[in-house]
């Protein structure tokens, strides 16, 4: 071998021995007014791209390897299909008439999907794209759950103020949970026995055992200064030791911390004006919500429970995600 290939060879040798750069994650957020995506690099807490979807983008969720983001393009009757690295519509799903949110099955092939106006829950095959299965929920349908272990799907009824108890290997409707006034939003704990629900108007947010399908603790929040016709609660994220629960407060404008074994509310979080839902990173550092009538995202420190910043994306912010 030449002296100059040996030294190649030596540099090449050097170089793979090198750590990779890391990608920072990044966090999407659907606007739904202006019918794009926001891409935020958490790293640089800056919008580093704008996505052009179908009408009214809410509810959004990765697939389980984040390859693909799903979208419910609300008045467009249809959940679309984002391939993450090229950024380009790939497919459009079926999904009855104005989803609004979704649950992913772990499998990750059934895609269980809330039509408000028609009173229905659609079940997807995401691998054949087509629809498997509907089933009649109560009125206005919106939040959609699947447990840790794919027994249970839930999804909550507005207007009915019920929460819905969907059999997945049926996809028959067994029980209903009546909750306060308006249910937006559940969340199952990451060991599956308990499911969290907001209740718009009620102002409460109810834990339930799933096992016997009964509430058991009602949160209520107090913020000093807000009337409490302003506290409308709606997204929930819990971390995953079930050591704390995050609620989204609506036009409260505020995040509520509880700490799940105390019981207890232990802050409230100024943020964005009209706070619909949350999502935390990868390893719990951050809390992102999305505040719909200012237009932007807050970044929040969970360690010290601050606000890092508020990053403007489009109008009426609405879902949130974020991809490692």
């Amino acid at each position: 071998m030449t002296r100059s290939r040996s030294t190649a060879a030596l540099i090449l040798v050097g170089l793979s021995a090198l750590p990779l750069p890391s990608i920072a994650e990044q966090v999407y957020v659907s606007n739904e007014k202006d019918n794009t995506l926001s891409v935020i690099d958490l790293e640089r807490l800056e919008v580093v791209a704008t996505i052009p979807v179908g009408l009214r983008p809410r509810g959004i969720t990765f697939n389980n390897d984040f390859s693909q983001l799903y979208i419910c393009a609300s008045d467009s009757d249809s959940v679309q299909v984002l391939d993450v690295v090229s950024q380009k519509i790939i497919a459009n799903l079926p999904s009855g008439e104005d989803p609004e949110q979704f649950a992913l099955h772990p499998d990750g092939k059934h895609l269980y999907i809330s039509n408000e106006d028609n009173a229905i829950v659609t079940v997807v095959d995401t691998e054949k794209r087509e629809v498997i299965s509907q089933i009649t929920v109560g009125l206005e349908p919106e939040g959609m759950a699947v447990s840790p272990d794919g027994k249970w799907v839930v999804n909550t009824s507005e207007t009915s103020n019920m929460l819905h108890w969907i059999d997945s290997s049926s996809h028959e409707l067994v029980d209903n949970t009546l909750v306060d006034q308006r249910p937006r939003h559940v969340e199952f704990s990451a060991d599956g026995k308990q499911l969290w629900a907001s209740s718009e108007i009620g102002g409460t947010v109810s834990v339930i055992d799933v096992e016997t399908r009964t509430i058991g603790q009602v949160y209520r929040f107090h913020i000093p200064g807000v009337h409490r016709d302003k506290v409308q609660p709606v997204g929930i994220t819990l971390s995953r030791d079930n050591r704390y629960a995050y609620v989204a407060l609506g036009p409260a404008n505020h995040v509520a911390v509880i700490d799940i074994a105390k019981q207890s509310v232990i802050k409230y979080l100024l943020v964005g004006r009209r706070v619909w839902h949350l999502a935390l990173n990868g390893d719990e550092s951050r809390l992102i919500s999305s505040n719909g009538i200012s237009g932007d995202v807050s970044v929040i420190d969970v360690k010290s429970l601050t606000v890092l910043k508020s990053i403007k994306v489009g109008r009426f912010p609405w879902g949130v995600a974020v991809k490692p």
